[in-house]
C-alpha cells in the first residue's frame, strides 16, 4: 500500500479542481437544507434532533453520489492516464482504496458544511447531541456504501451515461426495497420479510433516527462497503490480466 496516499491525493486534487464537484455540493447543501428547513420547522417549533433533515440524505446521495462516481474512472480513460497507470507499480488494491477515499472526503466536507444547522438548532432550544452525531455517522456510512456501489459500477463500465445509469438504477433499487417491504408485510413469508429487511440500506439508516445507533447497524455498512471495494478490485484484476 505503498501508493495509496498518493492515488488518494491526485483523486482529490481531481475532484477540488473539477467544476462538477462544487456544483454537486451545492445542489446536496441547497436541497438538503431547504428540505430540511421545511419539515423540521425551526422557526415555529423547538426540536430537539434534526431527524426530519437526515431522512432526505438517503434519497439526495441518489442525486450527489453517481456524480462523485463517474469522476472515478471515466476521466482517466478519456485523457489515458488508466494506461499509464497500468505501467506504474500500483495495485488495483490501492487504486480502489485511495479513490474511494477521496470521494469520501468530498462526502465529508459535504457533510460538515451542514453543521450551522447544529448551531441553528442548539440556539433554539435544548437539543441532544448525541443522537444529531450518530445521525452524522450513519449518514456518513451510507454515503460510504453508495460510493462502493458507484465505484463498483464505474470499475464496470467507463461510459459516463451508462455508469449514471447503472449507478442509479442500483441504487434506488436498494433503496426500494422498503416499499416492497410495506407491499409483502402480509403477503409473503416472515422469513422473506427478514431477509429483505436486512438488506434494506434504508430500514437499517431509518433506525437511528431515535438514536438507536445499533453496533449490527454499522457493521452492516462497513461489510457492504468493503465487499462491493472488493468486487472492484476483483474486476479491475480480471480486466489487466
Amino acid at each position: 500500500m505503498n501508493l495509496l496516499l498518493p492515488v488518494f491525493k491526485l483523486q482529490l486534487t481531481r475532484y477540488l479542481r473539477a467544476p462538477a464537484t462544487y456544483l454537486s455540493i451545492a445542489m446536496f447543501l441547497a436541497l438538503s437544507t431547504t428540505l430540511g428547513l421545511d419539515t423540521l420547522g425551526l422557526l415555529e417549533q423547538n426540536s430537539s434532533d434534526l431527524q426530519n433533515f437526515f431522512e432526505w440524505h438517503p434519497w439526495l446521495y441518489l442525486l450527489f453520489i453517481p456524480a462523485l462516481s463517474i469522476q472515478l474512472w471515466t476521466d482517466e480513460q478519456q485523457t489515458g492516464l488508466s494506461e499509464l497507470l497500468k505501467l506504474l507499480p500500483v495495485s488495483s488494491a490501492e487504486l480502489v482504496i485511495g479513490k474511494f477515499l477521496a470521494a469520501w472526503t468530498i462526502v465529508a466536507l459535504t457533510l460538515a458544511l451542514t453543521f450551522p444547522l447544529v448551531v441553528m438548532v442548539n440556539m433554539l432550544g435544548t437539543v441532544d447531541n448525541s443522537v444529531i452525531a450518530a445521525q452524522y455517522l450513519v449518514s456518513g456510512l451510507l454515503a460510504a456504501s453508495y460510493l462502493s456501489i458507484g465505484c463498483f459500477m464505474c470499475a464496470l463500465s467507463h461510459q459516463r451515461l451508462l455508469t449514471s445509469v447503472l449507478t442509479l438504477s442500483l441504487l434506488l433499487t436498494i433503496s426500494g426495497l422498503s416499499s416492497v417491504l410495506d407491499a409483502l408485510e402480509h403477503q409473503a413469508p416472515i422469513w422473506i420479510v427478514d431477509s429483505l429487511t436486512a438488506l434494506s440500506p434504508l430500514i437499517r439508516f431509518g433506525m437511528i433516527d431515535h438514536g438507536a445507533l445499533a453496533l449490527h447497524d454499522m457493521l452492516y455498512f462497513i461489510s457492504l462497503t468493503i465487499a462491493l471495494l472488493a468486487a472492484t478490485t476483483i474486476v479491475l484484476n480480471y480486466k489487466k490480466s
